[in-house]
């Protein structure tokens, strides 16, 4: 029961026919849409409510993105000779730190080691040690080369392997715009929010020209950019002053951005979005037979509630549960929502202190799965009601190859032992399963000491 006096402000909400009271949350959120085919924005809520809080967490707040990283990294992987039958290992790393003192020990969320994977698997499945392992394999500094074709600036990304967990600080407008460029086949787009600005008369004072995506056009040899800014009012203040300098300038200006259709930057291959959009596909519907028994699930397997093959996601959890993702797209729509605190040091869900970790860390007990997903899942459930699915062909030249599972070598059978993956050319495997023995690539024996203290680190 609750004790009102005259005087004092409530909230309410209806549920159920019915109003009750209700409270401001504590928890902050962010959501924000954008069109990968030009970077017009859709939708952006930075936060519960502008009264409260003018901070806009979609453009201000940058936060460490967990496992919202993984695709890019894989990316990078797929660049340099990977490919998404290409088998790791999934197996508990421990390493010893010399400067710090202790043994790093990054796990997966939950636990569980499954030895051999492919990484399409690994992928969908969201596991940490594979990731850290392909960034070994590409190399630290060949990783953030390949990271800041997304727009994500250098000083963003932190130098070490805690890269491959997600240890970089984004806003959710950088990471929505680097997902936009898998959705679009490997273009980098500028979100931006004004269209064009009119006067009482409908005369067209600006009109905004972006840079969109052309999958067949030939990229011109040099293009110049107009300043595009991710702030609205900033949008504005700057166009109207130009107006008062000099309006015919203004207007020339114009008249010129209307007639000069711009295009987009490419920066990865199409084959190489195409094959990361196709693996977190995976994410959220799975792979193997439940019939036979090795039927798994994607961390974004929740999805599966919308009935849409079209789908490609990725969840997001920081350590200690302080910052929770999502992202994914469609063809034509990327949508990447946060949860968290915007003290963050507090953790969401209850919190569960380790005495193993470090400076007796806590970790909460939410997760971009439990936590994002929910929201990222009714806002698609409303924008894509009255939209078919879109179903996205494979580029020219990729090549489908029917697999063996286990080992990702050719399969003779057509059986749940087998399915069909896509590979670049030159990058099939030429080996059948069953005839050859195939070499996984383990770490090397790495040197422990005794009694050293543990530190795990829970990224996903």
């Amino acid at each position: 029961f609750a004790i009102l006096a005259p005087g004092m402000h409530v909230l309410i909400r209806k549920q159920d026919g019915d109003w009750r009271l209700s409270q401001i949350p504590e928890a902050s959120s962010a959501i924000v849409a954008i069109d990968p085919h030009n970077g017009a924005l859709r939708s952006l809520v930075g936060g519960y409510s502008f009264s409260q809080s003018q901070f806009n967490r979609v453009t201000q707040a940058k936060r460490q993105v967990g496992s919202n990283i993984k695709p890019f990294v894989y990316s990078a992987a797929l660049e340099n000779g990977y490919t998404l039958a290409s088998i790791m290992n999934d197996a508990p790393i421990h390493q010893w730190d010399d400067n710090a003192g202790i043994a790093w020990r990054p796990k997966n969320s939950p636990a569980v080691y499954d030895g051999p994977i492919r990484i399409r698997e690994a992928l969908a499945k969201s596991k940490n040690v594979v990731s850290i392992r392909l960034l070994r394999g590409v190399g630290i500094d060949n990783t953030i080369q390949h990271l800041q074709r997304f727009g994500f600036a250098a000083s963003d990304l932190p130098r070490n392997e805690t890269l491959a967990l997600g240890s970089a600080s984004l806003t959710p407008l950088e990471l929505v715009t680097g997902y936009a460029t898998f959705a679009n086949g490997g273009f980098l787009v500028t979100p931006y929010v004004i269209e064009k600005v009119v006067d009482d008369e409908q005369n067209v004072l600006y009109q905004h020209n972006p840079a969109t995506v052309c999958q067949d056009c030939t990229p011109p040899e040099q293009t110049t950019a107009e300043p595009v800014t991710e702030d609205a009012e900033a949008q504005l203040g700057q166009l109207f002053n130009e107006l008062a300098q000099d309006k015919t300038a203004s207007e020339n200006s114009i008249s010129l951005a209307q007639t000069e259709p711009r295009q987009a930057e490419r920066v990865i291959s199409q084959q190489n979005s195409f094959l990361i959009a196709d693996a977190l596909k995976s994410s959220v519907w799975g792979g193997g037979s439940w019939q036979h028994g090795t039927g798994w699930n994607g961390t974004a397997w929740r999805l599966q509630k919308l009935k849409r093959r079209d789908l490609s996601a990725k969840t997001g959890t920081t350590n200690d549960s302080k910052d929770t993702w999502f992202s994914g797209f469609t063809p034509d729509l990327a949508v990447t929502v946060w949860v968290g605190f915007d003290d963050a040091n507090r953790s969401l869900g209850r919190a569960q202190w380790h005495a193993n970790m470090g400076q007796q860390q806590s970790a909460g007990a939410e997760s971009g799965a439990r936590t994002a997903l929910p929201a990222w899942l009714d806002y698609m459930q409303t924008a894509l009601e009255s939209i078919p699915e879109q179903p996205v062909p494979p580029p020219v030249g990729l090549a489908s190859v029917r697999i063996d599972l286990q080992s990702g070598l050719l399969s003779r059978r057509t059986d749940y032992t087998s399915t069909f993956e896509y590979f670049k050319p030159g990058t099939e495997p030429t080996q059948y399963a069953g005839t050859d023995v195939q070499q996984i690539s383990f770490d090397k024996a790495q040197q422990k000491k005794p009694e050293e203290k543990q530190q795990e680190v829970e990224l996903f």
